[in-house]
């Protein structure tokens, strides 16, 4: 079945407007947005945190009762219920058989990683033997790195955005130095224009174009950390590769959070942390990406037992079969205990779908960035302080869910604030706000609510004397 076209929201907030005969702002949109959502049922399968949970909520703002207003998946994504259940089916497993539970039950543990990695496949968009489930972001990231970065006099740099999260950053530069090359000449970043928070992509394909020959590696976010801005990866791997470079990207905050198609794109490799957008709580389980292309070619530079093929490996004759492509990366057993909150996450996406779960974030975003507009933008209110401005790129093509927010009034004020109010969301250096209102647990009237509390507090002549 064909899905309908996709309505842009300030078109769903006009024709809801027209419908309910109210203006834009009205509570009444958000209400009748969320009862038009199809997805408003994953919501349930989340614990929501209440406001007295909170640690810095003043309880005289608030009803300790409600829900928080939760608007930090892109650090941290919400529990789904299940994740209890599957945890305690591997407790009880354990405890009942022991070293039974290896081979036995619906995640044996053995195999537990490979158990669950098809739920993974439409998600970033590659062949199932392309994925694997192991250790955690960076680690993945510097393996990948041992065996894609092999630098020679010539082509020897990593190019990267210059504000790349600090710990991609420094994989970098020790990998870098690992080769004893000088982090100067052969860390290449690319930095914004001047007066710009965001990257052009006609800079960044300019650059490859002319330092593509001394370029071994490019890597970059799927989605940048701070600003928001979901990079072309199609664009960037074709220009890459047809300057003879590696191209990898750190998906941390793409993953479950933007459409994928790693496979179909011809990237190289790739790595993405899982308890962000996928949900698989604190220091969950990561993921890495290894194309297909690469099976016979690329190999691990570091191996493990569990990079042995499978049906030799218990021989112990210690004669590597190396498994060909990701699952060759594998170092160590899976531990099963972070494979069961992926699991009752992963599960949800699957029921949900990307594309589902896209088409709603578009008019989820979209609908916090009109609200905000309304309130605070230059045009709406004649440049009368205080005033917002959204750093994100504003064509959706170009973002995911977050939204990352500066103010003509300190920052610090503004997120103390929220906080105080059970808004939870995050600051990050130097000035920004990030907002990430996520399709799988967010509502549109979580979106009316964070905006009325954002606008009584940067219109309070209370809370402008702590700015």
């Amino acid at each position: 079945m064909e899905s309908s076209p996709l309505e842009l929201p300030v078109d769903a907030v006009r024709r809801i407007t027209a419908e309910l005969k109210c203006h834009p702002t009205d509570e009444r949109v958000a209400l009748r947005l969320d009862e038009e959502d199809k997805l408003k049922h994953f919501r349930d399968c989340f614990y929501i945190p209440k406001m007295r949970d909170l640690p810095s909520i003043d309880p005289s703002l608030v009803n300790k009762d409600e829900n928080a207003i939760y608007l930090l998946g892109n650090s941290l994504g919400l529990q789904p219920k299940m994740v209890r259940t599957y945890l305690e089916e591997e407790l009880e497993k354990w405890a009942k058989m022991g070293a039974y539970g290896h081979d036995v039950g619906k995640r044996p543990w053995i195999i537990g990683d490979e158990s669950i990695v098809g739920l993974m496949k439409d998600i970033v968009g590659a062949h199932e033997k392309e994925i694997v489930l192991m250790n955690a972001l960076t680690v993945n990231l510097h393996l990948l790195l041992l065996s894609f970065f092999k630098p020679t006099p010539r082509r020897h740099k990593i190019l990267l955005e210059s504000k790349s999260f600090p710990s991609d950053h420094y994989a970098i530069e020790s990998q870098i130095r690992l080769h004893g090359l000088d982090v100067e000449k052969s860390m290449r970043m690319i930095k914004p224009r001047q007066g710009e928070e965001t990257l052009r992509m006609e800079d960044i394909l300019k650059v490859i174009e002319e330092e593509g020959d001394s370029i071994a590696v490019i890597l970059f976010s799927g989605v940048q950390f701070y600003t928001g801005q979901f990079f072309d990866i199609p664009a960037i791997t074709k220009a890459g590769q047809a300057k003879g470079c590696f191209v990898g990207f750190d998906l941390a905050h793409a993953v479950g959070n933007v459409e994928l198609h790693l496979h179909d794109w011809g990237v190289d490799f790739a790595c993405w942390c899982s308890y962000k957008y996928l949900n698989s709580g604190a220091g969950g389980l990561a993921g890495a990406f290894v194309h297909e292309k690469h099976a016979h070619t690329i190999k691990p530079a570091l191996v493990g037992w569990f990079g042995h093929e499978l049906s030799t490996r218990f021989k112990m004759d210690n004669k590597l079969q190396l498994i060909p492509g990701a699952n060759g990366f594998r170092i160590s057993n899976p531990p099963i205990l972070l494979v069961c909150p992926l699991h009752a996450s992963l599960e949800l996406f699957q029921q949900a779908t990307m594309t589902a779960l896209r088409r709603k974030s578009i008019l989820l975003t979209g609908y916090l960035e009109y609200m905000l507009k309304q309130y605070h933008s230059k045009e709406n209110t004649g440049n009368k302080e205080p005033l917002v401005n959204i750093i994100t790129p504003s064509r959706v093509e170009d973002r995911g869910c977050q939204l990352t927010l500066t103010f003509s009034v300190s920052r610090k004020g503004v997120f103390e604030e929220l906080e105080k109010r059970g808004v939870v969301c995050d600051k990050r250096e130097p000035d920004g706000i990030r907002v990430a209102p996520v399709p799988l647990y967010n509502s549109f009237h979580d979106v009316y609510k964070f905006v009325r509390l954002l606008t009584a507090i940067l219109d309070s002549t209370e809370a402008s004397q702590v700015f």
